[in-house]
């Protein structure tokens, strides 16, 4: 049987070699026909540490590498756009407050 391939985006970093992704799907509900989203989270390892928050990577099913753990990264599709506004403010300020 083959692996799964999944495309998430991932929800954190904060742990070493860990990266929480998260996979969101669009549902047609059965009787009224609506859409909504069904989002899934999975705990990938990363070896690397190169993807961020926000990046879109994709994942590949592996073997359990800890309680957890059962996705392995396998690339990162786009790099997030998103800016840290709480780092620019604090070097904005402390470049002002230098001069």
């Amino acid at each position: 049987m083959p692996k799964k391939v999944l495309i998430g985006r991932v929800a954190s970093d904060k742990m070493d070699k860990t990266r929480r992704v998260e996979i969101t799907r669009r549902i047609k509900h059965p009787l009224y026909g609506k859409y909504y989203s069904r989002s899934m989270a999975c705990h990938a390892h990363d070896e690397n540490n190169e993807s961020k928050v926000g990046d879109t990577v994709e994942i590949i099913e592996s073997r359990p590498r800890s309680k957890t753990k059962r996705w392995d990264l396998v690339k990162v599709i786009e790099k997030s756009r998103e800016v840290d506004v709480a780092a620019l403010k604090a070097a904005r300020d402390s470049a002002s407050s230098s001069d």
